[in-house]
């Protein structure tokens, strides 16, 4: 049975919903599926004044954690079309796992969010799978068998290179059942390629 990591940043709940459909979808494949979240680095205050959802029930990770995986899921909201600097933080961290080569041959995926249709969903996407691949892992999109994707009568995430979600300027909308359906096929599809690789 493959070891799944679903690790997340979420400031308003939008990735933490999608974190959870990426979850069902590679336990739905068989996977052992473990979701937690990366540490807040903005101080408390900051977050409370800016509204961040602070009661997200995933288990707070550890950088050493990674090791213990043979997939890892990373998904984090997008930031000027970049992945967030509380992911980015936690992962520069992970220069030890990467000098003794731990992450090598693992599967990784990635999935974002963004206030508009073109707000960065690819580029955040892109600046994951770089981190992914320089930990010398094989990487796992949403290939377009998921035909929800190529949706055109309704607005919608979802890329190649992996799930996404719309948030609205305001953090208004919330994933659709498209693009929850979206995480939930990337997760089976990363659960099903390391079960492949590990089983």
């Amino acid at each position: 049975m493959a070891k799944v990591l679903v690790l997340y940043y979420s400031a308003y709940g939008h990735i933490e919903q999608m974190a959870n459909a990426v979850a069902e979808g590679a336990r739905a494949a068989g996977a052992a599926v473990d979701i937690k979240r990366i540490p807040e680095t903005a101080p408390e205050a900051v977050a409370k004044a800016a509204h961040f959802k602070l009661d997200q029930k995933a288990p707070v990770a550890k950088v050493d954690d990674l090791a213990d995986y043979d997939a890892i899921i990373i998904g984090t909201g997008t930031r000027f079309g970049r992945m967030s600097s509380q992911m980015a933080a936690f992962l520069d961290q992970a220069g030890p796992l990467w000098a003794k080569g731990v992450l090598n041959g693992k599967v990784g995926g990635a999935f974002t969010s963004s206030a508009t249709q073109h707000g960065g969903n690819e580029t955040t996407l892109f600046s994951i799978i770089a981190n992914l691949l320089h930990f010398g892992m094989v990487v796992v999109g949403l290939p377009y068998s998921f035909a929800g994707q190529q949706r055109i009568d309704e607005i919608t995430g979802g890329a190649p290179y992996g799930a996404t979600t719309i948030a609205g300027g305001k953090g208004e909308r919330q994933p659709s059942e498209t693009e929850l359906a979206g995480a939930r096929f990337q997760g089976e599809q990363v659960a099903k390629t390391a079960a492949k690789l590990f089983g």
